[in-house]
Protein backbone atom coordinates (compact mmCIF):
# COMPACT_ATOMS: atom_id res chain seq x y z
CA UNK A 1 0.00 0.00 0.00
CA UNK A 2 2.58 2.33 1.00
CA UNK A 3 6.02 2.88 -1.35
CA UNK A 4 9.15 2.28 -0.19
CA UNK A 5 9.93 5.64 -0.22
CA UNK A 6 7.10 6.34 2.64
CA UNK A 7 8.37 3.76 4.59
CA UNK A 8 11.30 5.40 5.00
CA UNK A 9 10.17 8.55 5.31
CA UNK A 10 8.06 7.61 8.38
CA UNK A 11 11.46 5.52 9.89
CA UNK A 12 13.00 8.58 9.41
CA UNK A 13 10.73 10.87 11.20
CA UNK A 14 10.13 8.38 13.81
CA UNK A 15 13.77 8.43 14.30
CA UNK A 16 14.39 12.33 14.31
CA UNK A 17 11.18 12.53 17.07
CA UNK A 18 12.81 10.26 19.21
CA UNK A 19 15.73 12.46 19.63
CA UNK A 20 13.31 15.84 21.02
CA UNK A 21 14.39 15.16 24.49
CA UNK A 22 18.18 15.67 23.69
CA UNK A 23 17.53 18.89 21.18
CA UNK A 24 20.56 17.07 18.90
CA UNK A 25 20.08 17.57 15.13
CA UNK A 26 20.86 14.89 12.65
CA UNK A 27 22.07 14.41 9.19
CA UNK A 28 21.39 12.91 6.29
CA UNK A 29 24.52 10.22 6.65
CA UNK A 30 23.12 9.77 10.73
CA UNK A 31 19.79 9.20 9.62
CA UNK A 32 20.76 7.00 6.32
CA UNK A 33 22.32 4.48 8.71
CA UNK A 34 19.88 4.12 11.43
CA UNK A 35 17.25 3.01 8.88
CA UNK A 36 19.42 1.31 6.86
CA UNK A 37 18.38 3.48 3.81
CA UNK A 38 20.18 5.38 0.29
CA UNK A 39 21.78 8.35 1.70
CA UNK A 40 20.04 9.77 -1.95
CA UNK A 41 16.43 8.57 -0.70
CA UNK A 42 16.67 10.28 2.09
CA UNK A 43 18.46 13.41 1.21
CA UNK A 44 15.55 13.84 -1.28
CA UNK A 45 12.71 13.05 1.11
CA UNK A 46 13.68 15.21 3.91
CA UNK A 47 13.29 18.11 1.81
CA UNK A 48 10.17 16.74 1.03
CA UNK A 49 9.41 16.74 4.37
CA UNK A 50 10.56 20.09 5.55
CA UNK A 51 8.75 21.71 2.78
CA UNK A 52 5.55 19.87 4.11
CA UNK A 53 6.58 21.40 7.50
CA UNK A 54 6.90 17.90 9.04
CA UNK A 55 10.28 18.72 10.23
CA UNK A 56 12.97 21.27 10.30
CA UNK A 57 16.48 21.79 9.14
CA UNK A 58 19.04 24.36 9.83
CA UNK A 59 22.36 25.23 8.27
CA UNK A 60 25.63 25.62 9.57
CA UNK A 61 27.72 23.71 11.87
CA UNK A 62 24.88 22.93 14.13
CA UNK A 63 22.51 22.20 11.79
CA UNK A 64 20.60 19.30 10.37
CA UNK A 65 16.98 17.83 10.49
CA UNK A 66 15.05 17.90 13.79
CA UNK A 67 11.62 17.91 14.99
CA UNK A 68 9.43 20.33 17.04
CA UNK A 69 7.42 19.20 19.74
CA UNK A 70 4.39 20.01 17.57
CA UNK A 71 5.33 18.28 14.95
CA UNK A 72 5.36 15.27 16.83
CA UNK A 73 2.26 15.59 17.47
CA UNK A 74 1.86 15.10 13.97
CA UNK A 75 -0.36 12.69 12.52
CA UNK A 76 1.38 9.48 10.66
CA UNK A 77 -1.30 10.79 7.49
CA UNK A 78 0.77 13.60 7.04
CA UNK A 79 4.14 11.79 6.27
CA UNK A 80 1.67 9.71 4.22
CA UNK A 81 0.16 11.88 1.83
CA UNK A 82 3.16 14.79 1.51
CA UNK A 83 5.45 11.42 0.36
CA UNK A 84 3.11 9.20 -1.54
CA UNK A 85 -0.17 11.98 -2.24
CA UNK A 86 -3.70 12.47 -0.58
CA UNK A 87 -5.11 9.45 -3.18
CA UNK A 88 -2.83 6.50 -1.64
CA UNK A 89 -6.15 5.59 0.49
CA UNK A 90 -8.34 5.38 -2.69
CA UNK A 91 -5.31 3.25 -5.42
CA UNK A 92 -6.73 -0.21 -6.23
CA UNK A 93 -4.84 -2.96 -4.68
CA UNK A 94 -3.99 -4.52 -7.73
CA UNK A 95 -3.09 -1.48 -8.98
CA UNK A 96 -5.84 -1.26 -11.80
CA UNK A 97 -6.58 2.90 -12.59
CA UNK A 98 -10.74 1.62 -13.18
CA UNK A 99 -10.94 -0.38 -10.04
CA UNK A 100 -14.49 0.96 -8.40
CA UNK A 101 -17.96 -0.64 -6.44
CA UNK A 102 -19.29 -1.01 -10.02
CA UNK A 103 -16.13 -2.35 -12.09
CA UNK A 104 -14.27 -4.10 -8.75
CA UNK A 105 -11.09 -5.92 -9.13
CA UNK A 106 -11.08 -9.41 -7.91
CA UNK A 107 -9.69 -8.27 -4.26
CA UNK A 108 -11.70 -4.96 -4.16
CA UNK A 109 -14.33 -5.63 -1.50
CA UNK A 110 -11.16 -6.98 0.94
CA UNK A 111 -8.68 -4.66 -0.12
CA UNK A 112 -10.90 -1.75 0.60
CA UNK A 113 -11.54 -2.88 4.24
CA UNK A 114 -8.15 -3.29 5.00
CA UNK A 115 -7.27 0.10 3.12
CA UNK A 116 -10.23 2.32 5.58
CA UNK A 117 -8.57 0.20 8.44
CA UNK A 118 -5.02 1.45 7.37
CA UNK A 119 -6.46 4.65 6.66
CA UNK A 120 -8.27 5.55 10.25
CA UNK A 121 -4.97 4.16 12.12
CA UNK A 122 -3.11 6.74 10.09
CA UNK A 123 -5.31 9.52 11.01
CA UNK A 124 -5.13 8.14 14.47
CA UNK A 125 -1.68 8.03 15.35
CA UNK A 126 0.71 10.49 15.64
CA UNK A 127 4.08 10.31 15.42
CA UNK A 128 4.78 10.78 19.24
CA UNK A 129 2.78 7.31 19.16
CA UNK A 130 5.12 5.39 16.91
CA UNK A 131 7.95 6.90 18.82
CA UNK A 132 7.35 5.99 22.09
CA UNK A 133 7.74 2.15 22.01
CA UNK A 134 10.88 2.92 19.85
CA UNK A 135 12.27 4.91 22.67
CA UNK A 136 11.33 2.71 25.17
CA UNK A 137 12.82 -0.42 23.37
CA UNK A 138 9.90 -2.14 22.48
CA UNK A 139 10.21 -1.40 18.67
CA UNK A 140 12.63 -0.92 16.44
CA UNK A 141 13.55 0.84 13.14
CA UNK A 142 15.68 -1.77 11.43
CA UNK A 143 14.23 -5.39 10.40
Amino acid sequence: MLSLTCTTAIKAVIYLASRIESGERSGIKEIAAVIDASEHTVGKLLQTLVKADIIKSQKGPAGGFYLTVKQKKLPLLRIVEAIDGKDVFRRCGLGFNKCSSAHPCPIHDDYKGVRDLFENMCRNRTVSDLCLPVNEGLAYLLG
